[in-house]
């Protein structure tokens, strides 16, 4: 009997010693990417104009990185808040752990070299050499021009400094491990031209980040790759209502195979019509974290081309329900 206890004892040391080796090798070796280059971005006035395009219309930074106010249909920013940060990302919404979108003003960002900040976009990693949830998109951000992320820091750096503390975010076990074996080297591109418009459209779904809402993710949060672009992902609303994003794939009775371009466009641009007043919404009543106000500022030809590229989206049958009431 004490043998059997001795080798029990034995083994269970060697797990407890293997399990701490590997927590080692993952706290020493990862997240494995390359240090942060030396860059001094110019903040021009072109830079900082073409950012302000990108971060609030294209790659919609400011969507995560502001107060959003859903007393409005489809939650924009709340004046004075953009850049600030503390949108939170938690349980509720089916993620693995507590998540906290960062104060993006000077105010947060003012310990960052610009080289830190650019390796912090495209990889994930931050100056202290922590990996962040990939919520935020720093996987579709690394497969960008790199002109395009140096004007989105130039348009960060010129945003009115806002004093804001905002928790760090807290992944659950073993997520907060693995977390550290995702970010990897940024694969950045030169972005195509605009004439080739099925490239270009390619470039900005991938800028905007399409896939990561119009997708359905794993319990791990990771989108579910052969379900890409057709809806169906759930996001909770405070009040228990619960929105769902659509299905964007060429299907024609479940996605947008009979859109023609003009629908596709109006669909946007109706949030921007002069005559458009942004709608109160009750709770309870039915509401979109889509940020239909932010995406409508995007240019009618950056549009057309995200619509030639949605065209060439094979269709996936994926009946969705947009909105459901609380119980």
């Amino acid at each position: 009997m004490n043998r059997i206890i001795k080798i029990a004892a034995y083994f269970l040391g060697a797990v407890v010693i293997l399990f701490a080796v590997a927590f080692a090798v993952l706290y020493i070796s990862y997240p494995d990417v390359s240090p942060a280059p030396e860059l001094s971005i110019e903040y021009t006035p072109d830079r900082i104009e073409r950012g302000a395009y990108l971060a609030n219309h294209v790659a919609v930074c400011m969507d995560c990185h502001s107060t959003r106010d859903f007393s409005l249909f489809s939650g924009p920013p709340a004046p004075g808040t953009l850049g600030a940060g503390g949108d939170r990302f938690d349980h509720e919404m089916g993620l693995p752990g507590v998540f906290y979108a960062k104060n993006i003003t000077p105010f947060g960002i003012s310990d960052y070299t610009d080289g830190e900040l650019y390796r912090l976009i495209t990889t994930g990693v931050t100056n202290d050499e922590r990996p962040m949830f990939p919520l935020m998109p720093y996987l579709y951000y690394g497969k960008m021009d790199p002109e395009d992320i140096y004007d989105i820091i130039a348009y960060v750096r010129s945003l009115p400094s806002i004093e804001s503390n905002v928790p760090d975010s807290q992944p659950d076990f073993p997520v907060n491990l693995i977390l550290r074996t995702i970010p990897k080297n940024a694969e950045m591109v030169k972005k195509p031209s605009p004439g080739d418009q099925v490239a270009y459209g390619a470039y900005l779904v991938n800028a905007s980040g399409c896939i990561e809402c119009h997708t359905q993710v794993t319990p791990e949060g990771m989108i579910i790759e052969e379900l890409a672009y057709a809806g169906g992902r759930d996001f909770p609303f405070p009040d228990g209502t619960v929105s769902t994003s659509s299905n964007i794939t060429q299907c024609p009775d479940t996605g947008i195979g009979n859109w023609t371009e003009e629908m596709f466009l109006s669909r946007f641009k109706q949030y921007v019509d002069s005559g458009y007043v942004v709608p109160k919404v009750a709770p309870g009543e039915f509401n979109t974290i889509m940020p239909w106000t932010m995406y409508a500022g995007m240019k009618e030809d950056d549009l057309k081309a995200i619509y030639a590229y949605l065209k060439t989206i094979p269709p996936i049958t994926n009946e969705v329900v947009k909105f459901t009431a609380s119980k």
